[in-house]
C-alpha cells in the first residue's frame, strides 16, 4: 500500500451469503481505481448487540476488530438493503459499536457513503436516511446517498451498466470528498 492509497471500509447490511449487496461490494472492489482499497468487513453477524456492560477494555473481539478496521480506514461505504422501511438490525448494531465511546468512536470525522438497491418503489430511501442520520449522530459525515431501485421486475441489477456507473461514481465521490474548511 502506498502513501496515496485511500482505504474504504465497506459495511454490508445483508448477511445472506448470496446477497446482492455483497455481490455489489465485490464488483466495486474489483473495479475501483488503483489508489483505492475496499476492505469488505466480514463478521458483522458475530458482533453482539451493543450493551455498555460488555464494552470497554474487554469488549468482544468481533466488536474490537470492527472498530479497529473502521478506525484504520480513510472512508466508510455502507451498502444496505431496506428491511421493513429501515436499515437492517445488523447494520444499526455495527453503527452502535462504532459510535462508542461517545464523541471518540471510530466513525468520528469519517466521510461515509451510503448506497444500495432494493426492489421496492421506495428504492431504500428510508434505510439510507436512517443510516445517514445514525452515522451523523455518531460523528461521521454522510457524503453520498445513492438510492437505487430495481428498474423493473426481473432486471439483473448486477449486470446493469447504469447501476454500475452510479455506484462507481459514488465511490469516487466518497474518495474525493474533502471536508469544508471554515475561516478563522
Amino acid at each position: 500500500m502506498t502513501a496515496t492509497t485511500i482505504r474504504v471500509a465497506v459495511l454490508v447490511g445483508s448477511l445472506r451469503a448470496d446477497s446482492t449487496h455483497r455481490k455489489l461490494a465485490e464488483i466495486l472492489r474489483r473495479d475501483t481505481p488503483e489508489h483505492v482499497e475496499l476492505d469488505i468487513l466480514e463478521g458483522l453477524d458475530q458482533v453482539p448487540f451493543y450493551n455498555e456492560d460488555i464494552d470497554g477494555d474487554t469488549a468482544p473481539a468481533a466488536a474490537t476488530d470492527l472498530r479497529t478496521r473502521v478506525a484504520a480506514a480513510d472512508r466508510v461505504l455502507i451498502l444496505t438493503p431496506e428491511y421493513n422501511g429501515t436499515m437492517p438490525a445488523v447494520l444499526n448494531n455495527a453503527i452502535d459499536w462504532l459510535s462508542r465511546p461517545y464523541g471518540a468512536g471510530a466513525l468520528v470525522g469519517k466521510p461515509v457513503g451510503i448506497a444500495g438497491t432494493t426492489p421496492t418503489p421506495y428504492g431504500g430511501k428510508w434505510a439510507h436516511a436512517d443510516a445517514a442520520r445514525s452515522v451523523g449522530i455518531a460523528g461521521a459525515v454522510a457524503v453520498e446517498d445513492i438510492t437505487i431501485s430495481h428498474p423493473a421486475p426481473g432486471v439483473d441489477v448486477l449486470a446493469d451498466p447504469d447501476l454500475h456507473a452510479r455506484l462507481t461514481d459514488a465511490v469516487v465521490k466518497l474518495v474525493d470528498y474533502q471536508p469544508a474548511t471554515t475561516a478563522a
